[in-house]
């Protein structure tokens, strides 16, 4: 991480603000799906995409959260477009209605965010009965990605834009269980440990963000694929952890960066002309960073891309 008060090469820094790293982009005519856009660096992205002029489509648990933002967003900026659907990451039937009612919508799309996640959360299954963290920040969005991605591509092609596919993982991604991905393990409560399964999922992002570039490189597709560290941000994420939730809020005005600072480097990895072309790649602070070894690990990404299909087509 770069200290707080220094530029990187792209000339931003962690103190840059989602409005600041798209200043004078024009977004008008792209269309976005953010999902978890209710809350947190979810909605900050959501009122910055649509600020640039881009149609948001949010993709949100809480149908009424979702609605109280977008009357705010349109409070302040009249001449958003932004609409709203369901989509429960948790449960892959959702998933797959959501992808089926945006599809039907005929919209193009240019932009998909996947943003939403939970954080160090006891051990649950999801409703598919996978390990609830690696369900809803790496499978449902690895479902998502999958269904929409023709969308994407014929988007691509018939407006000649570069689609962009941006994943938020983390720095946690370094902190997981020592073979990375617990393939034979993901739902074994008894070795379970809500931090490294929070890192396996992180690094999940990673290793699919990196496969799939791979994957539309070799189709010869204008999409990008990348994934991003947002930064410690004082967000619900915590929820679990009520000790740690409550030293975080104390300190957190001193030490991690606030949602407008946190939702920078998805806004600038989403827009920035800077990022065109770039794919495959990990960046934080709105600049390119380095991942850790087990997220460069090729067969690592093939064997995560391998089983990821076998959980979301089972035979």
């Amino acid at each position: 991480m770069w200290p707080f008060w220094w530029k990187g090469p792209s000339g931003f820094s962690p103190r840059s603000t989602a409005e600041q790293v798209t200043q004078g982009i024009d977004a008008t005519g792209l269309t976005a799906i953010v999902t978890g856009a209710s809350s947190g660096i979810g909605t900050e992205t959501t009122r910055v995409l649509a600020l640039r002029g881009a149609h948001v489509v949010m993709a949100v648990r809480n149908v009424e959260s979702g609605t109280k933002v977008k009357e705010e967003i349109l409070k302040e900026f009249p001449t958003a477009k932004i609409d709203i659907m369901h989509l429960d990451l948790n449960s892959m039937l959702s998933v797959r209605k959501f992808a089926s009612e945006f599809i039907s919508l005929g919209l193009p799309l240019n932009l998909l965010i996947n943003n939403a996640g939970i954080m160090a959360a006891p051990f649950m299954l999801s409703q598919d009965n996978i390990e609830m963290q690696f369900a809803t920040n790496h499978v449902g969005h690895f479902l998502l990605t999958d269904l929409v991605l023709d969308t994407m591509k014929k988007t691509a092609l018939e407006s000649n834009q570069e689609g962009r596919i941006v994943i938020l993982s983390s720095e946690a991604h370094r902190f997981t269980y020592s073979e990375g991905i617990r393939f034979d393990k993901i739902n074994d409560e008894s070795g379970y440990n809500s931090i490294w399964a929070y890192g396996q999922s992180k690094l999940a992002n990673v290793l699919h963000a990196n496969e799939l570039t791979r994957r539309l490189k070799e189709e010869g597709v204008n999409i990008t694929a990348n994934s991003i560290h947002p930064g410690a941000i004082m967000t619900n994420l915590l929820r679990f952890h009520s000790v740690i939730n409550s030293v975080v809020t104390m300190v957190g005005r001193f030490a991690l960066k606030n949602v407008q600072q946190g939702a920078a480097t998805t806004c600038y990895v989403a827009l920035h002309p800077q990022v065109k072309g770039v794919s495959g790649e990990y960046f934080m602070d709105s600049n390119l960073s380095k991942a850790s070894s087990l997220a460069k690990d090729v067969e690592l990404a093939k064997k995560l891309w391998d089983f990821s299909l076998s959980l979301t087509n089972p035979k």
